[in-house]
Parts: C-alpha cells; structure tokens; sequence
C-alpha cells in the first residue's frame, strides 16, 4: 500500500510541476491538470491514512498533517484559479514544499 501511495504522489509533484510551469509563464492553466493533480494527491492521502491506521508510524502522522496543510493551501491556489486569479506564488511555493517534505518522510519509512 506504501508503494501505492508514493507512485500516486509522484504522479501529483509531477502534473503539479505541470501547473506551476503554466503559471510561472503566465499561460492560463490546463484545468484539467489542475484537478488531475488534485485528485491524484488526495487519492495519495486518503491511500497513506488507509497505510498508516493499520501500520502506525510517528513520521507518517507527521506526514499526514504535513499533507492536509498542503492540500488546504492546493485548495487556495485552486479557488483563485477558477477565479481567473494568480497564485498567491508565495502559497504555491509553501504547497509544494511542504508537500515534498511530506513526501519524503514517507519515503523514509518506505525505505527503513
């Protein structure tokens, strides 16, 4: 289920670095990468609290909580784009940082 949960990751970061190319150039974004990224990444999620209910771990929590703060920021930035409005990128940067710092720490349990 790990395994899962990462490959659904990747591919979110990946269709997210997609959307943030778009913005930064200023193009109007694919709104249908917008919410493949979304539903990718909470497909992520909901498979990582599925994992760790049954395979309790303090870094997965820490995950977890890393990754409803990054979806709440992804939920920002989403509603501005259907808005016609950009960013904040100050928003868009801390979404993805702390999605991939989530990431990482589940990659970390998956590797030990």
């Amino acid at each position: 289920m790990l395994t899962t949960t990462i490959v659904l990751f990747i591919v979110a970061a990946l269709l997210g670095l997609a959307v943030a190319r778009q913005i930064l150039s200023k193009k109007p974004t694919a709104k249908g990468v917008v919410i493949a990224h979304g539903a990718f990444g909470a497909a992520g999620l909901i498979a990582l609290i599925f994992h760790a209910a049954s395979n309790p771990h303090r870094l997965l929590t820490t995950a977890i909580i890393l990754l409803v703060v990054a979806a709440l920021g992804g939920l920002i930035v989403f509603v501005n784009d259907l808005r016609g409005k950009v960013g904040p990128l100050g928003l868009i940067v801390v979404h993805a940082l702390v999605a991939a710092a989530a990431v990482a720490l589940v990659l970390v349990v998956a590797i030990k």
